[in-house]
């Protein structure tokens, strides 16, 4: 399973690649609209591109499909490595389709239904996010449907990967690798969180404390 990691805080994006886990970005309008005041997002996912050097998806904000077209052909202009994240509505699936016949990679997003994740891989989309805390907040249980997908996709062999979204804690990621998801994008505090865990500062501080009391140097 691919890790992602979900913002658009360049500082965040460095030191998650710093780790060695990270194999693309995805940002939104409002993740980008909270980096505002540090440069034009434009540079902003320039920058992101050149760090990670894997799928960043950009998101566009059309209402209509060549709308949609005309705003993704400027975003994949800025690195080859930019994706088009596309809402999966009627008028972005269209978009999708077009943009799929130009060879621009798509990002469906907003997706809650396995109806819908089946339209996005016929379309064409490259990858799919289906919002699993979202669901869960409106008392539906997010993994079903990441579930159903991943079966769905299986069956007829759709190369559409899917990309778990809207991770809210580390069982989301254990559950998204369970259910048999491609990716997974994480916020930067659940990556910080899936690494701590008090038994291994226990075990960490009793090494470090018997060490000294050894009194030697590596």
């Amino acid at each position: 399973m691919k890790f992602f990691i979900d913002t658009a805080n360049v500082e965040e994006i460095q030191e998650a690649a710093s780790l060695g886990i990270l194999d693309g970005v995805t940002t939104n309008p409002t993740l980008l609209a909270r980096e505002k005041g540090k440069g034009d997002f434009k540079d902003m996912l320039k920058k992101i591109c050149e760090i990670v050097q894997g799928p960043v998806s950009a998101e566009v904000v059309g209402d209509d499909a060549k709308t949609m077209v005309v705003e993704a052909r400027k975003l994949a202009k800025i690195d080859k490595h930019i994706v088009i994240k596309v809402p999966l509505t009627m008028e972005g699936l269209k978009a999708i389709g077009m943009l799929k016949a130009e060879g621009i990679g798509t990002n469906a997003t907003l997706v809650f239904s396995p109806t819908q994740a089946i339209l996005a891989a016929k379309a064409g989309a490259s990858f799919l996010s289906p919002f699993v805390g979202r669901l869960d907040d409106a008392s539906h249980y997010g993994m079903d449907l990441i579930r159903q997908i991943a079966t769905i996709y299986e069956n007829y062999e759709y190369e559409t990967e899917v990309i778990v979204a809207s991770v809210r804690n580390p069982l989301h990621v254990v559950e998204a690798a369970l259910a048999g998801a491609d990716i997974v994008t994480i916020p930067f505090k659940v990556i910080g969180q899936m690494i701590k865990h008090p038994l291994t500062d226990i075990g960490v501080k009793k090494f470090l404390d018997d060490w000294k009391k050894l009194g030697a140097e590596i």
